[in-house]
């Protein structure tokens, strides 16, 4: 799984690239794809579009980066064995770079067009896991939490499904429920207890995460937590919003019962 220096300081910057044209590439087939195939797109306001589109190549993100995630943690088996911490692979590299010209793209998009796409929230999230993401790649250290932390994008599609469904007038479909409910359950999984697992796998390879230089240790230590911490506030506002939901569809099928 090693290369020498030389093949890195090409796959890096052509990863972030990558990634950057990714984004470019996804939002411009989201825009031609919707235009032709959803009537009510061409009269959505302008940054209306602008997010729908945004969040075309954020789902594709998601998926490439759940898949590609899962497969180097629990399939491929890099990270048997002892020495966990200072495994990789070009895979892995690639992954990261591709991550860091995505979040790079939705950063500048999400500044640019503030508080449009997106609070304060989304730029300390995105900012915590761009820099994450770039030390792990730049040290090539901890790329197995870095990588389950990654996989927590599953969810991101049903987040983007769920805003579309809201914009379409679609929050009394089923479709919605089901969507919602399957957010839940996402979020549960791949935000809370995933977190629960990284966190209590870290303790138990504790001398190894010592091992790591100063300012990767340190940042272990705090990024992951901050990131954990939003989870579980946006987890609150998801479990709330599924009340809700919950809760209205009753409503109106009593209703529709008593007429």
């Amino acid at each position: 799984m090693d290369w020498s220096f030389g093949e890195e300081r090409i796959l890096w910057p052509a990863s972030v690239l990558a990634g950057i044209v990714m984004c470019a590439a996804v939002y411009e087939m989201t825009r031609k794809f919707s235009s032709r195939c959803f009537k009510g797109y061409d009269g959505l306001s302008s940054v209306k579009k602008v997010e729908w589109n945004n969040r075309g190549f954020s789902t594709f993100h998601a998926l490439v980066a759940a898949v590609v995630s899962f497969y180097l943690v629990v399939i491929s088996g890099l990270f048997n064995g002892e020495r966990i911490i200072d495994k990789k692979s070009w895979l892995s590299d690639a992954m990261f770079g591709v991550s860091t010209g995505y979040f790079l793209t939705d950063l500048l998009m999400i500044l640019w067009y503030f508080p449009s796409l997106g609070g304060k929230e989304y730029l300390l999230h995105h900012g915590l896991s761009m820099y994450a993401i770039c030390l792990a790649l730049f040290s090539g250290k901890a790329h197995m939490y870095i990588l389950m932390v990654l996989f927590s994008e599953a969810t991101t599609p049903f987040v983007n499904l769920r805003w579309y469904l809201e914009v379409a007038g679609q929050k009394t479909s089923n479709l919605y429920l089901y969507n919602g409910l399957a957010l839940f359950g996402g979020w549960l999984a791949a935000r809370v207890i995933l977190f629960i697992y990284f966190f209590t796998h870290m303790y138990f390879h504790f001398d190894q995460v010592k091992s790591i230089f100063r300012l990767g240790f340190y940042s272990i230590l705090t990024v992951p937590p901050a990131l954990a911490v939003m989870n579980v506030f946006w987890f609150w506002k998801i479990f709330k919003g599924m009340l809700k939901t919950l809760s209205r569809r009753k409503r109106h099928s009593e209703n529709g019962k008593a007429d």
